[in-house]
């Protein structure tokens, strides 16, 4: 049985006029920089730093800086992983997406991962590069890595909290919606109208708990919507 929290945030997703995706986990299977780690040959190393992260012993940045210089990956290695990494997008997504523009909902990607890994994606969900608020890789002239642009609202904690509020703020959009499954986009809420907690990749035990509501699949928003 729904509870009313649950209802409630049922209601801003059928009158929802702007949705905000999380990417790694959420629109794809895959976490991007767990992957290019592993691709480098330095997944353990990262995952040490993520870990550290995930405890709250320090800065969004600081760990993404940290995990970076382990990973330190050229641009031609970032064309290499691209070429064979292709995106492996959530079971109904495409649909959900699709839906949701045939609704006249403005369909957004913000994620702490990075622009050039989620641009293939926005290409196969058909939604503009605009939409797009995630990290940028830098490289020097020849090709070694040169650190992210810091002045990226997702390069630092709270920067999704940041991207909604600056998108009701340009746009005025009334029920905005933001889906997730961490803590990073659960933290959007507010300025968003309500949370999705998404677990159909993997689940976090406090995404679950504290979510007003909580899906296992893209099929479950798509049912609600019609």
């Amino acid at each position: 049985m729904m509870n009313g929290t649950e209802c409630g945030a049922i209601h801003v997703w059928r009158s929802a006029d702007a949705v905000c995706f999380d990417v790694d986990s959420t629109v794809c299977q895959d976490e991007g920089i767990d992957d290019l780690a592993t691709f480098r040959g330095v997944g353990e190393r990262v995952k040490e730093w993520t870990k550290k992260a995930m405890g709250g012993a320090m800065s969004f940045r600081v760990a993404l800086t940290e995990r970076l210089k382990i990973i330190n990956l050229t641009r031609d290695e970032l064309e290499e992983f691209l070429a064979t990494h292709p995106p492996r997008l959530s079971p109904g997504i495409e649909e959900l997406v699709a839906l949701l523009r045939e609704r006249g909902v403005d369909v957004y990607l913000v994620s702490g991962g990075f622009e050039s890994l989620i641009a293939p994606m926005a290409k196969r969900l058909n939604i503009p590069k605009e939409n797009i608020f995630a990290n940028r890789l830098r490289f020097f002239f020849n090709g070694d890595f040169g650190g992210f642009d810091e002045s990226r609202l997702t390069s630092d904690s709270g920067g999704k909290k940041f991207v909604v509020q600056s998108l009701k703020q340009k746009f005025g959009y009334k029920n905005l919606v933001m889906i997730g499954d961490g803590a990073t986009d659960m933290e959007a809420y507010p300025p968003a109208d309500t949370f999705i907690g998404f677990g159909g990749n993997r689940i976090r035990q406090r995404v679950k708990e504290e979510a007003p509501w909580f899906v296992t699949s893209f099929q479950e928003l798509i049912d609600a919507l019609q």
